[in-house]
């Protein structure tokens, strides 16, 4: 028979019998020694044990369903749901309802044709829907009679929840009657009985409640997970319609989750993405979605793909409804797919080179996918059926996807731009952390050359160290000398810091002074910024005490808030104090900040008789290192202000930011105008 199978032409070739000669007869063992060791006379035969109908179950769960924890629990539902899907995908159920009740109860029913009821063949005296509830092994998937395509394959799925229950009731509507058996912990309570007459009512309902023998005596079922995996089927095979029901004592009056509720997505993964993505800011402005399937055959191809602009994407994979979420073949050709359909574009349009770094990581950082395939006879990896194996699904997908993504990139030239340059951003940030990350980890033995002109401290740890950013290198050669060389760092800048938020990535890339910065830091920045390769415990900001110093500051303040926004919430940058002023009565030495601290000081703490003489420093550079460390790097008599953004004015911060020191002139003016009225007559310079 040909084989029409979209994914069916890996599975449907058979293995031959291999011939083998009649073993030739084995001599009869030798009765064992009367008399061995102790532990030889401790194993015997009586030590095997054979465990029988769902016994293996119920003494080994994790085999089955991958342990006793609440994700085990839950797949209960989920081998359950997907027997009825099987039916909705077959074409024979068209909508399937998910009841959670009170005591741990869950029911699932369809419309479809509903579990055979006659006597087995080969258990004449027990129906096939005993058979099926209480027999490992027994369904009919095995081959491609009942079902093209199913998502229970091993015939164990409804048999181990029976196993694992407490109690199960099953009810079956064939043939306008209503059958109805009971189960406890995988036995049968009873035999099969007929209701009576159901003439408006087909299809399989199956009720349960998880034992707490084997789940204990506090687990239950989330609603907010069931209802997830509900709606899960409704936009992976948009012909069915999925109906939600949950008790309201079970949910929470302000919670997502709503007592009732109807799924039915027509347009598949594609409504579904929509309906996830929408308010977030997209780098594509069209979704790359499609469906492919087999004509005059069976199986089908499903993806939907955007890309998030602002967060970390992700990638959800399914096979025949189930959700593999260890991926899979079928993940791997739809990664592949799409890094050769950009590179390829890139190269039409003259950009090889600056695609060539790109990776699937870099494709995928931030995309949102989605894709479903539906496969004759699919492998799976474990019963739980997590990692799709299939090779054929593998070639299947990247051909099929490549081809359609081709042709998207092509139609719109500007999306194809903007997720060509996003691509190649993800690429050299990705290369720039390494670059990174191996100085800081080279740097930290003390072995080569350290960052810029950074005179490191000779502690290991973050704890206690800490860095001075400088202003100059007169100033930086000050603070060398005052410092604690233990505990404190000092890295000298000369003029002032690139200002960032104006800046382009390539600008950033290249300007020396913050490659040096990062390097000594070692924390990484934005989304890829660590806590834990943090080198120091404070990083200060000192500065002049006049307008060119402010102006500094404010630039390394928004560097960091902009590139390092996390080492700002974690509370370690700060910005010195060091004196404008010293004054000298006699033998008494003071320092003041600026004018109003000076004029404080004259009052209060210069009162004798002699003169006093004042002096202003007009830089870091000026002072003595002892005067440095007695007035701004000693922790003992230091004063530091920490920097920190309210968590009630973050927006106003970052709308403030972008007006100052954004690529836009006429804020800036706007930002001067409104503020204008409330400078003080002495702060106004006549030019």
């Amino acid at each position: 028979m040909a084989n029409d199978d979209l994914f069916g032409g890996a599975s449907a070739r058979k293995a031959s019998p291999a011939a083998s000669k009649p073993a030739a007869k084995a001599p009869a063992p030798k009765p064992a020694p009367a008399a061995g060791t102790p532990g030889e006379a401790g194993y015997t035969a009586a030590s095997i044990e054979v465990l029988e109908g769902l016994e293996p179950v119920r003494r080994r769960p994790g085999m089955y369903i991958g342990g006793t924890d609440e994700t085990a629990l839950h797949h209960l539902f989920a081998e359950v749901i997907d027997n009825s899907m099987d039916e909705a995908v077959a074409g024979h159920a068209n909508w399937i309802e998910v009841s959670v009740e009170k005591d741990n109860w869950l029911t699932i029913t369809d419309n479809g044709r509903g579990i055979p009821i006659d006597p087995h063949p080969k258990f004449p005296k027990k129906s096939a829907l005993e058979v099926i509830m209480t027999t490992l092994h027994a369904g009919g998937k095995f081959d491609s009679g009942a079902y093209q395509t199913s998502g229970g394959l091993h015939g164990v799925g409804v048999s181990v929840v029976n196993a694992l229950s407490e109690r199960l009731e099953v009810e079956v509507a064939r043939g306008q009657q209503l059958y109805r058996q009971v189960f406890e912990r995988g036995h049968a309570v009873g035999k099969l009985e007929n209701v009576g007459k159901a003439p408006n009512r087909r299809g399989t309902r199956v009720r349960f409640k998880p034992d707490h023998e084997i789940f204990g005596k506090e687990a239950s079922f989330k609603p907010a997970r069931l209802f997830k995996m509900a709606r899960s089927k409704a936009y992976l095979f948009g012909g069915v319609e999925i109906r939600w029901k949950c008790d309201p004592a079970l949910l929470s009056e302000d919670g997502p989750v709503p007592a009732e509720a109807v799924f039915r997505f027509p347009g598949g993964l594609r409504d579904y993405l929509t309906q996830d993505t929408e308010g977030k800011e997209l780098v594509a402005d069209q979704m790359f979605a499609g469906k492919v399937e087999k004509t005059g055959g069976h199986g089908s191809l499903e993806w939907a793909v955007n890309w998030l602009a602002q967060e970390d994407g992700f990638v959800h994979s399914y096979c025949n409804t189930i959700p593999t979420s260890d991926g899979g073949t079928h993940e791997a050709g739809f990664r592949i797919a799409l890094l050769r359909g950009l590179k390829d574009h890139a190269e039409r349009i003259g950009q090889s080179k600056r695609a060539s770094q790109i990776t699937t990581d870099d494709v995928m950082a931030t995309c949102a996918a989605m894709i479903s395939v539906f496969i004759r006879e699919p492998e799976f990896q474990g019963q739980n059926k997590g990692r799709l194996m299939t090779l054929e699904a593998s070639r299947i997908v990247e051909g099929t996807v490549r081809d359609a993504f081709d042709h998207w990139l092509a139609a719109s030239p500007s999306t194809a731009a903007k997720l060509l340059d996003w691509s190649i951003e993800r690429a050299e940030d990705r290369l720039r952390r390494r670059a990174e990350k191996d100085v800081a980890r080279k740097t930290a033995t003390r072995k080569l050359r350290l960052p810029g002109k950074l005179a490191d401290c000779s502690n290991n740890a973050a704890q206690g160290s800490e860095l001075f950013i400088v202003e100059g290198d007169s100033a930086g050669g000050s603070a060398k000398q005052a410092r604690n060389r233990a505990t404190q760092a000092v890295l000298p800048l000369r003029g002032k810091i690139l200002n960032v938020a104006s800046a382009t990535r390539d600008k950033l890339a290249a300007n020396q002074q913050i490659g040096d910065l990062a390097q000594a830091l070692g924390c990484g920045s934005g989304s890829h910024y660590k806590e834990s390769e943090l080198r120091y415990d404070k990083v200060i900001i000192m500065t002049d005490a006049d307008v060119d110093g402010a102006h500094i500051a404010s630039l390394l303040i928004t560097f960091f808030y902009r590139q390092m926004p996390k080492l700002i919430e974690g509370g370690h940058l700060f910005l010195a104090v060091p004196p404008l002023y010293r004054l000298t009565q006699g033998t008494k030495n003071v320092y003041a900040r600026d004018d109003a601290h000076k004029d404080e000081l004259i009052k209060k703490v210069l009162t004798g008789k002699g003169k006093i003489e004042i002096g202003r420093f007009k830089g870091l550079g000026e002072m003595l290192p002892g005067q440095l460390k007695e007035t701004t790097m000693a922790p003992e008599t230091r004063t530091l202000l920490r920097v920190t953004v309210l968590p009630e004015a973050k927006e106003e911060t970052s709308d403030s930011v972008e007006r100052l020191m954004g690529t836009k002139p006429e804020a800036r003016f706007a930002f001067i105008q409104e503020r204008a009225a409330f400078a003080a007559a002495k702060d106004i310079v006549d030019i």
